[in-house]
């Protein structure tokens, strides 16, 4: 993986991959992931120890050395399934768009945190500051959206997330989504604490742990349908189809593989202050 060094997410043009972009600036209400947050201290620690707390205490540990890492066997088992342009939802510091950019590969990074969308560019990979339910590049052209590191709890409404990531695909296009490694189909609130701040400094948001038998009941709810499922190194992976079809050619899209040098999303964005993201893969929790 290469690296390059970039400045902050306020000063960076994006865009595809050898293809500058804008960048412009749209401000909202500071929130749970704003500069001074647990997460955005640990993404700049490159370590933690930092965990996700239900609203009754329990806490489950996030792997925030893994995230910093370089993308590891399971993940480059991972991205050798994508097809065509990638988005990468919930992209967190960038290990997985910085591989696919040193790849050649058109991908892009959205993530809520500031910290995060900051790391993905210093490390050479594309990323904007952008809620996956706000506006996005290229909505209805990407080839593979990833749900990585448990993003499948993002919004805390796994049905929601899964109709509009099918509407972010192109027509036949491929989710891959890391599920929890236990059966469970969860709705909560949480808050993101370290050791040092054990009740959260922020109101809880909601969030979802959905193990495999629960995305693929909802997957159909979302006109995606299952086309493979796996564990490798204890995370277990599900990869989705849809089937939304492209009104100029009829025909059967249920096997279309996008190429690599398909046309890239428009990368023209706008850069939200929005914040509300950023958890792992579902790990053994403890309670306190």
């Amino acid at each position: 993986m290469s690296r390059a060094t970039g400045g902050q997410a306020s000063g960076r043009s994006v865009g595809t991959p050898g293809r500058p972009g804008v960048l412009a600036a749209r401000g909202t209400a500071p929130g749970p992931w704003a500069a001074s947050d647990p997460y955005s201290a640990a993404l700049r620690a490159g370590r933690g120890p930092l965990f996700l707390r239900r609203v009754d205490g329990w806490l489950l540990p996030l792997e925030v050395e893994r995230w910093c890492a370089r993308a590891d066997a399971v993940d480059l088992e991972v991205l050798d399934r994508c097809e065509g342009a990638v988005l990468d939802v919930g992209c967190g510091p960038g290990r997985l768009v910085a591989e696919l950019a040193a790849r050649g590969r058109t991908v892009l990074g959205i993530d809520v945190s500031e910290a995060a969308v900051a790391r993905t560019l210093r490390l050479g990979g594309q990323s904007l500051r952008r809620s996956v339910f706000e506006p996005l590049p290229g909505e209805g052209r990407w080839g593979t959206v990833l749900l990585m590191d448990g993003n499948v709890g993002i919004g805390g409404d796994p049905r929601a997330l899964l109709m509009r990531v099918a509407a972010l695909l192109a027509p036949g296009g491929l989710l891959i989504a890391e599920t929890a490694p236990v059966d469970v189909d969860e709705r909560t609130h949480v808050q993101v604490v370290d050791v040092t701040d054990a009740h959260g400094a922020d109101s809880p948001f909601p969030w979802a742990r959905i193990g495999t038998p629960a995305l693929l009941r909802h997957a159909g709810t979302a006109g995606l349908r299952t086309a493979a499922q796996w564990t490798s190194g204890g995370r277990r992976f599900v990869a989705l189809r849809g089937d939304r079809c492209d009104h100029s050619d009829r025909g059967d899209h249920s096997d279309r593989t996008a190429s690599n040098s398909a046309e890239p999303p428009n990368s023209a964005a706008v850069i939200s202050s929005q914040r509300a993201r950023k958890p792992s893969a579902d790990s053994a929790a403890t309670d306190r």
